[in-house]
């Protein structure tokens, strides 16, 4: 039987709660949708195949390149990927560094991704409250590397400089305002009736539909999944980590997960600071030719880079498989099929935190 569409919807691709372009096609009846589809391909790159043939110095800053958003983690799981063909280690210190570095970006990129949703449920004062004290991240971020965007902190066999005690007291500093802040922010989200009413059922992403995908990430311990990389990281599980889930599998569930998940990682860069010891930042590291694939727990779920490298240190091949590529894919056949409002479909996909960089790599 041919099914009855009212209108087809184009959502995007410039789309003021968009923070990168994107198009979602809807099919509606009424104000119901039907089902959605979304369209890529507006800021592709290319730059898997730009680091073929360039040496592995080169291609760990292009890495950085694929997303400003998620530039920390990625220089970290493609140099970590070269360590694993090159059977680096990495000294016990420079590995605290890592972890320090990666949970600041993990608290930026869900304080970003929690704005994004407010701003989109036209929440603009706790959006704004989020984005202001993203800053406090960035700012701790900027105080390891020297830098708030690509940092280019981390290489093979350990990380480029060390910090100072006073530096990791700002930090620490930092970490006490943040989760100050951000109790009182989550008292906000958690009670407001406009933010019941836009994310409470809305968005279901059933636990059967999410374990027959790829979903990764918060949007799949949302929905009770245990998916995350770091379950397997003994400095991580030294350091107090543990697995983060709900079970309402709404939109009010993945950004009550990235609330819970920031609350971790405040703890995890107070752990981490006070765990830091004397000792070196870096071994010395013998690039050799070889294949590896590495995963490592972005922001939005599994990274992973299947590189291989010949006897120079030149990329031969490599594949990025990003978070976000199953999660977009989830959002548009599952989370936003049959919405009882046109007006949830931008809300349903902003809940998902989507990275369109990473995605069109």
């Amino acid at each position: 039987m041919k099914k009855v569409v009212d209108v087809s919807l184009p959502v995007g691709p410039i789309h003021p709660c968009f923070k990168e372009p994107a198009r979602i096609k809807c099919e509606t009846a009424g104000e119901r949708v039907l089902s959605t589809e979304v369209e890529l391909g507006y800021v592709k790159k290319g730059i898997e195949k730009i680091m073929v043939g360039r040496p592995w110095q080169e291609v760990i800053f292009l890495a950085e390149r694929v997303c400003g958003i998620c530039s920390v983690v990625h220089n970290t799981a493609i140099v970590e990927t070269i360590e694993k063909i090159s059977g680096i280690s990495v000294p016990r210190r420079a590995a605290i560094l890592r972890i320090i570095l990666n949970e600041l970006d993990r608290i930026q990129s869900h304080l970003l991704a929690n704005y994004s949703y407010c701003y989109t449920i036209e929440h603009e004062t706790l959006a704004m409250y989020l984005l202001n004290l993203r800053e406090t991240a960035m700012d701790a971020i900027e105080s390891v590397s020297g830098t708030r965007v690509m940092s280019a902190y981390v290489v093979p066999g350990g990380v480029r400089e060390d910090i100072s005690d006073e530096t990791v007291k700002s930090i620490v500093s930092a970490m006490d305002k943040i989760e100050k802040e951000l109790k009182r922010f989550v008292k906000m989200f958690e009670s407001g009736p406009l933010i019941a009413l836009r994310s409470k059922g809305i968005g279901v992403l059933s636990h059967e539909d999410a374990a027959a995908s790829g979903v990764v990430g918060p949007t799949a311990r949302a929905c009770g999944l245990e998916r995350d990389a770091r379950k397997d990281d003994e400095l991580y599980k030294e350091l107090g980590w543990h697995m983060i889930t709900r079970t309402e599998s709404d939109n009010f569930a993945r950004i009550m997960l990235r609330f819970d998940e920031l609350f971790q990682s405040v703890n995890l860069v107070r752990n981490a600071a006070a765990a830091l010891e004397p000792g070196k930042i870096r071994n010395g590291a013998v690039i050799t030719a070889g294949h590896a694939v590495h995963t490592v727990e972005a922001p939005r779920g599994d990274l992973t880079y299947d590189l291989e490298l010949d006897e120079f240190g030149q990329v031969v091949r490599v594949a990025i498989q990003t978070p976000s590529i199953p999660n977009v894919e989830v959002a548009s056949h599952a989370m936003m099929k049959n919405l009882t409002s046109a007006a949830d479909v931008t809300s349903v996909f902003i809940s998902s935190d989507p990275c369109i960089a990473c995605a069109e790599r």
